[in-house]
This record gives structure tokens, sequence and C-alpha cells, in this order.
């Protein structure tokens, strides 16, 4: 670990841990940041969109296929459940933290450790009980590791700067999910070495970002930790905070559209277009939606940036996923679905840039970064968990996807709303 403190400090902070950042992030700072995200979704949403369901599908074979979007839907929501607790916990932790080598940089290394060995046991599990409690522990690492993350932004970038850096971190996610459901399904022939090497993947783009300075918290500025603290921090109330409440709605709705409308897309392939290579027609909707996601989060991001508007840019962004999900709603076809991917593509990527940028604005406390950046990642992976679980009753209720889209849909305009009520942000 000696390595880690003697990394060049020509980036370190010129203000303390807590101060707010004024020095812009280099190029290197930026590529490095973009990397571990890299990683890091490959290792997420690889298994979400492809390996956890087809895995299993494998071991239930049920003769009703809505079994396997049930039990995919209830290991999801259970790892929401570990999600909510882990992600403001291990963000308090990190704001607390006063280890030479800073506050983030330990969770990181923690996380991916834990990410990675999760991932490696979980190809190695055939019960369905095993697979759940494995994936949940990924989730948990997952947790670790962008909780720590996000706060980061907050801790380095400055505000004219961080549309832009946000975009370096949604556009990785298009990347890796095209990227990651090539490797798992070319590179590999067994699902087990295809989580194996994204748990290689993980660890080894993680590395360049933990050689980056971070600002150890001085032992003056580190508030004690009590569980009281811990679990009353995980409140902030709305009516004090008013604009970090409607962003974490706002948050919550559009990440469930967004979910709902990708999360089941395999299997919508499969059972309601009956699509004989369902697989790969899904590598190429991924593959538009990772064009537009790309574009979007890059160059919208840093118009916000230029522009100093925030609400504007989420407000359209969350209208075009609404838009895209009520055409996959009401034309099932595989070339709707197609255009709908670019639109969902377009407004996500605009969203997560933009989105995130606007949550690093509306935050309570500087001491309380990573708890409150914490709580407000809950409300974009909680949605990726619980989706699963919604669309699976929405299923079984109606016997096709149109309701799972349609449901995608008025969370996604729901959410442009919500944002409409920050005041403190333009």
């Amino acid at each position: 670990m000696t390595s880690l403190d003697s990394a060049p400090q020509a980036e370190q902070p010129t203000t303390a841990a807590l101060g707010e950042p004024v020095r812009r992030v280099s190029a290197g700072w930026i590529a490095s940041f973009a990397t571990v995200w890299l990683g890091i979704w490959m290792a997420q949403l690889t298994p979400v969109q492809l390996l956890l369901p087809a895995q299993i599908d494998a071991q239930l074979h049920p003769e009703n296929w809505v079994d396997s979007v049930v039990a995919f839907g209830i290991i999801s929501g259970i790892a929401a459940i570990a999600t909510i607790i882990a992600y403001p916990l291990t963000g308090a932790l990190s704001d607390r933290t006063t280890s030479r080598f800073g506050r983030r940089r330990p969770w990181i290394a923690i996380g991916a450790v834990v990410f990675g060995l999760s991932l490696v046991v979980l190809g190695q599990q055939t019960e369905i009980w095993a697979i759940g409690a494995t994936w949940v522990a990924a989730s948990v690492g997952f947790c670790i590791m962008t909780a720590a993350l996000t706060a980061t932004i907050s801790d380095q970038v400055p505000v004219n700067q961080r549309g832009f850096v946000s975009g370096w971190m949604s556009a990785p996610q298009a990347v890796g999910i095209i990227v990651g459901l090539v490797l798992v399904t070319e590179l590999v022939t067994d699902a087990s070495l295809g989580y194996i090497l994204l748990a290689v993947v993980l660890v080894v783009l993680a590395v360049p970002f933990l050689f980056r300075p971070d600002q150890p918290l001085a032992p003056t500025e580190r508030v004690r930790v009590t569980a009281k603290s811990i679990l009353t921090g995980f409140w902030i109330s709305p009516r004090k905070h008013p604009d970090f409440g409607w962003t974490l709605l706002s948050r919550v709705l559009v990440s469930v559209g967004n979910a709902l409308g990708t999360s089941l897309l395999l299997y919508f392939l499969m059972f309601q277009l009956n699509d004989k290579n369902a697989e790969d027609d899904l590598i190429v909707l991924t593959l538009i939606y990772m064009v537009f996601v790309i574009l979007a989060s890059l160059i919208l991001g840093k118009l916000s940036d230029k522009l100093g508007r925030r609400k504007m840019f989420v407000f359209i962004a969350s209208g075009l996923q609404g838009l895209a999900a009520l055409m996959l709603g009401l034309f099932p076809d595989l070339t709707v679905a197609m255009i709908g991917a670019g639109l969902l593509g377009l407004g996500y990527g605009c969203f997560l840039s933009v989105d995130q940028a606007l949550a690093t604005q509306v935050l309570p406390d500087a001491a309380s970064r990573g708890k409150d950046l914490g709580i407000m990642n809950i409300a974009s992976a909680v949605p990726q968990a619980i989706a699963p679980m919604i669309g699976a009753a929405a299923v079984v209720v109606s016997g096709s996807f149109m309701l799972v889209f349609l449901l995608g849909a008025a969370f996604s305009f729901a959410g442009a709303f919500a944002v409409a009520r920050v005041r403190s942000v333009r």
C-alpha cells in the first residue's frame, strides 16, 4: 500500500477535505475515473442483463416462463433491501475515515474485492437460494465502491466541471453493458467463466484510480461514529432540504422507469416477440442504446456546465425516456424497440450526467457528502433491483409486457415533473 502514498501530488486538492473544490481535475484524473466506472458497470449490468436471468432460468427449467421472471424479480428485490442499507452506511463510514490513504480510496479497494469475489462465487452456484445470497453480496460490494466513488466528485471536482465529469461516470455504463455482453458471449463458453472474467476486469480497471491522490480527513474534522448518528443520518428532512427531497424523488421515479424499460428486455425478446435470436438482438439493442448514452452524457453534460443549467436538461431527459417506454408498450416490435433504444439512451445518458451534477449541488452538509450521496445513489441502484419484481408482477397480472412499459413511461414522466420543483439550482 506504500505506492498509494507515493502517488504524484500535483493534483492534491488545494483545500481541506471538507472544503469546496476549486481546482479543475486533470484529463488523467478523468480517464482513471472513467476506467474504474467501466469495470463497475461491466460487472454489475452484464449479470443483470444476461448472466443472472439465464442462470436462474437454467436452474429452474420452469414449465411456465413467468416463474423464471418472478424468481429473478424476487432475488433482485432482496438485493434492493441490502442496497438500501449498504449505500448510506458505507458512505457514512467513508465520510469519517481518517486513513492516511484518504477517505475514499480504502473503501473503493474494499468494495472491489467484495464485489469481485462475490461474482466468482456466484458463478459456481446451482441452488436458487445460493444464487440469491451471492448476488446480494455482489450488490453490497457494488454499493461500497460506488458510494465512495460518487463522493469523490463532490470532494475533488468544482461545480462548473461536474456535468462533464459525471458524463464520464455514465458513458462507461453504456460501453460496459455492450463490452460485458460481448465478452461473456464470445470469449467464454461457460457462465461461471463469464463471472470470473468480469471479476478480474473489475479489479484490474479499479487499480489506476487507486493511485490518484485522496485528501485525508484531519482528526479534528472527524465526526464521532455512533449507531444513533448513522441511523438518524439516514433521514434528511424534505421540509428542511426540499431541493434534496425533490431531486431524490425525481431520481427514484426516472430510475424505476428506465429499469422497467431495460431490465426485462431479454425476456421481452424471448417470450413477447418469440425472437429466435434473442441474445444477439439484445446485443444490437444494447449497442444502439450505448451510442446514444455516450453522446448524450458527454455532450449534454458539458453543455449543462457551460450554460449553468441542470433542471431543463433533466426534465427533457426524463420525458424522452417516458416516450421510449410508451412506444415499446404500444407497439411491441423489434424495429420499434431499436428506435426506443435510441431514445432511451439519449434520455438516460443526459439524465445520468446532469442529474448527478444536480445532486452534488443540493447536498445538505459538506461533512456528510458520502452518506448523503449514498442516499441519493439508492435512488439509482434500488430501482434497478426492484424493477424486475415490479415488472414480473405486471407480467403476471397482464400476461404480456405492455403493462411493464406503460408503467415505465408513467414513472419517467412523473420524474420530469418532480425535478421541476427544485428551486436552488437552475
